[in-house]
């Protein structure tokens, strides 16, 4: 448990850095509407993620069961993210005008409903979680507990990170330029691309190439000798 929870955290964070609608509204709302307000607003957004990876779960859950006799369904999972990835590198959309919200007006309930509407409706999220449960899935050996551990963390790490997030909006939103943005948003489609072709790769692999734990074994086995 304790691996699945060190595991989960980086991902977290990674996941509060993801740029898109939801990154900039948040530091828009923060820096205008103060903390309290942002995190009204940020609890909507979890809420949709909660709502997507339950979802994502249950559709891939045949999968999941799968996956271990038919290696070559991890290719769907590369597939997924590498098609997110190639949207996230791709996308043109300028993003300095996603951040044009207007909140004066907009009471707690308000901002609740909009955090919750803005994550709901970009089916990216879904496509991510889906694609994130295919990946760690086996590697949890299915189990709903360590499943559930390790995503309520991850979470709880996305939480803290946006909290900070909040804290610092104004000095963010200040030195996000839109050069700095582009990068950003490269990098992350970077990375996740490279996670959709190593499944990709593993799928196609023979299974024992890609038993890490037998592999130890036999390292240790040599150094026995």
């Amino acid at each position: 448990m304790v691996e699945d929870i060190q595991a989960a955290i980086p991902l977290g964070f990674f996941l509060s850095f993801m740029i898109g609608p939801v990154f900039f509204v948040l530091l828009e709302t923060s820096a205008t509407k103060g903390f309290r307000a942002g995190l009204v607003f940020d609890s909507g957004v979890i809420i949709a993620d909660i709502l997507f990876l339950i979802i994502a779960y249950f559709s891939s859950f045949q999968l999941l069961e799968n996956l271990s006799n038919q290696p070559g369904l991890y290719v769907f999972g590369g597939v997924i993210l590498l098609i997110y990835a190639i949207t996230i590198l791709f996308n043109k959309a300028p993003a300095q005008d996603k951040t044009d919200v207007h909140t004066s007006k907009t009471g707690y309930l308000g901002l609740f409903i909009k955090g919750f509407l803005l994550n709901f409706i970009n089916i990216g999220v879904l496509v991510f979680w889906l694609g994130v449960i295919i990946i760690v899935g086996p590697s949890l050996d299915n189990d709903p507990n360590r499943i559930m551990v390790f995503f309520s963390t991850m979470l709880i790490a996305y939480l803290i990170t946006d909290i900070f997030k909040i804290l610092l909006a104004k000095q963010l939103k200040r030195k996000l330029t839109p050069k700095r943005i582009r990068l950003v948003k490269k990098g992350l489609g970077v990375i996740l691309a490279i996670c959709g072709v190593v499944l990709i790769i593993k799928g196609f692999l023979p299974k024992d190439k890609f038993n890490i734990e037998k592999g130890i074994e036999l390292i240790k086995e040599a150094e026995g000798q």
